[in-house]
């Protein structure tokens, strides 16, 4: 190793958590112990559940890590950069590999053996406590990729010939650049280089963004040196398949985080991502109109967002129109919204971007004025026929499909076939909206496909985990549950006289049967709550004690009482929020 290598080595070491303990002599040391050797894109440096004999420092390029899913198919479950190290935490405490870990493109990496690595902490054992340290927090944190890192360089690629991906790819960068050094490479000024040149230039900066703007061996040039790649495409012209040809030499691109970017001409086009979609299965997609839309996908892809889950609660649950209004009041913009049950539905407004205004007037002609619940039948199924409910719903929220919401959006229901949770990223808004709050024995499942669904709540009234896999960064969450508890101020085990149950609903004894069977639905996806409380930045818990499961007409007061909570808590920890939340600036 060269005097020039051994220096970036050991500014490379230096900057690592693990190493920045020891000092210039043990650093030295561990530098002459490393061996450099590169991998190729798409090559598996080790497979889950293998012997943890080494720990790796990323020198250039990029690596995955992956996880089998229920089905034995390998999913990305995070990425690893330049500058970072790989598998230290299996060898410190002596765990096989809980995850594989495969080159997304050409890189080099350095190798510290076990051998050598305890050569190490016997020569150093007191710099080296903090090693030890660092992996017992790293493995008992609730996220599991928690040292996995937000890509750093970004290929934009074009799939119509009259997308404006300099635009794009201009206005990008100049939204990173809020959060750290970015450069923009196009053909004119990178071509001709070789890949010390862009190695160099990754080092030196924090964000690099590659321009393709034609199928040619330039195209290639970007796949090959960009950890995530961005599909550019006009919404409005017929969808193509993904440019594979661009990753010729590099089949490993299809497992890379990949990005579908529709740009409109000002108004969404409905339908157009569903049928983009159907062409680029298995992929991510946002939607573009201005800079705005630019600036969301920007902290996105760099986990720097703010993302939102609502709990089910019944009407308690309008208290999170309210806490709404106070997040964007205090400059919080919430880049990516799910829920459950009516959280699922006040956050199908966020998701479409409804002012705060016709938040509070679309909810309360769905929910007060127009009596949800109102058609009650022979309780055969369930106490209501749920037709009202539909209606109320498609009226409300039209024939749009959730992946034509502007903000990245989910719902959750029950499968009551499987057993399970159920995601919904796209289909018929109204229809799994429906399926998201149909609670059981007061509004029919829904059944579709041979399987049935019901309320999201059964199973999990607080999806925060669902969000937390599905986009890094940082998580607001509403609890409504979290103050949902069902008293009585009687004592029996039989159901009295007719005339003694009317007495004690008039005198506000007794619980009703709607209540019941909420609470009922609710009650065992509770006892997980507190672990997925635990995911999150901001956790609100507004009380609503004071108003019922059914209690439509307190829609203004629980509106007003949610906004009047969440300024109280926001107002209190506004400075910890401006370090740990992306506020508006």
């Amino acid at each position: 190793m060269n005097i020039e290598d051994a220096r970036q080595t050991r500014d490379i070491l230096r900057a690592l958590p693990l190493f920045r303990h020891l000092d210039d002599a043990a650093l030295a040391e561990l530098g002459a112990e490393l061996q450099w050797f590169a991998l190729p894109g798409g090559s598996s440096l080790f497979e889950q559940g293998d012997a943890s004999d080494a720990l790796y420092v990323l020198k250039s390029g990029s690596v995955g890590a992956f996880r089998n899913d229920a089905h034995g198919n390998a999913q990305l479950v995070g990425v690893v950069a330049a500058g970072e190290t790989v598998g230290e935490v299996g060898m410190i405490v002596d765990m096989p590999r809980n995850a594989s870990i495969r080159a997304l493109r050409d890189s080099e990496l350095l190798r510290l053996s076990r051998h050598d690595f305890e050569k190490l902490v016997n020569h150093h054992p007191r710099s080296m406590l903090a090693m030890a340290r660092l992996a017992v927090r790293r493995t008992s944190s609730q996220d599991e990729n928690a040292s996995m890192s937000a890509p750093r360089t970004f290929a934009v690629l074009r799939q119509n010939a009259g997308v404006d991906v300099h635009g794009f790819a201009e206005e990008l960068v100049r939204m990173l650049g809020a959060f750290a050094s970015c450069a923009m490479i196009d053909r004119k000024e990178g071509q001709g280089h070789l890949s010390s040149w862009f190695n160099e230039l990754e080092a030196r900066t924090r964000f690099v963004i590659y321009v393709a703007d034609a199928d040619d061996e330039w195209q290639a040039l970007c796949v090959r040196q960009a950890d995530c790649l961005l599909l550019l495409a006009n919404a409005d012209e017929d969808p193509g398949e993904w440019p594979a040809g661009a990753c010729a030499d590099a089949s490993l691109a299809l497992s890379r985080p990949r990005h579908l970017i529709l740009v409109h001409p000002r108004q969404l086009i409905e339908g157009a991502a569903l049928r983009w979609l159907q062409k680029t299965p298995g992929i991510r997609h946002h939607h573009v109109r201005d800079a705005r839309d630019v600036r969301r996908i920007a902290r996105l892809l760099t986990g720097r967002s703010l993302s939102l889950v609502l709990s089910g609660g019944g009407a308690r649950g309008f208290t999170q129109i309210g806490i709404v209004r106070a997040l964007r009041e205090a400059g919080l913009e919430i880049d990516c919204v799910g829920g459950t049950s009516i959280g699922a539905i006040i956050g199908a407004g966020v998701a479409l971007e409804w002012s705060d205004q016709e938040m509070f007037d679309n909810y309360r002609h769905s929910f007060v004025s127009s009596r949800p619940l109102g058609d009650y039948t022979l309780p055969l199924v369930a106490l209501t026929r749920g037709r009202r409910v539909s209606r109320l719903l498609r009226e409300q929220f039209g024939a749009r499909d959730i992946t034509d919401l502007a903000v990245p959006y989910f719902c959750c229901s029950s499968n009551l076939s499987s057993g399970q949770l159920d995601t919904h990223r796209q289909g018929p808004l109204w229809f799994w909206l429906r399926a998201s709050c149909a609670i059981p024995g007061v509004i029919p499942p829904v059944c579709h496909h041979g399987e049935v669904y019901v309320d999201g709540a059964v199973i999990n009234n607080l999806p925060t985990d669902v969000m937390h896999a599905l986009q890094p960064g940082a998580m607001a969450a509403v609890d409504i549950g979290a103050d949902d508890s069902l008293r009585t101020r009687i004592e029996e085990y039989a159901t009295p006289p007719f005339w003694k149950l009317i007495f004690d609903f008039r005198r506000a004894l007794r619980p009703g049967i709607f209540d019941i069977l909420i609470r009922s639905g609710m009650v065992n996806a509770e006892l997980a709550s507190a672990e997925r409380r635990r995911l999150v930045s901001l956790l609100l818990e507004p009380p609503v004690r004071d108003i019922g499961l059914l209690d439509w007409k307190a829609y203004e007061r629980a509106v007003e009482s949610g906004y009047q909570y969440a300024v109280r808590v926001i107002g209190t920890h506004r400075d910890s929020l401006h370090e740990q939340l992306p506020l508006r600036v």
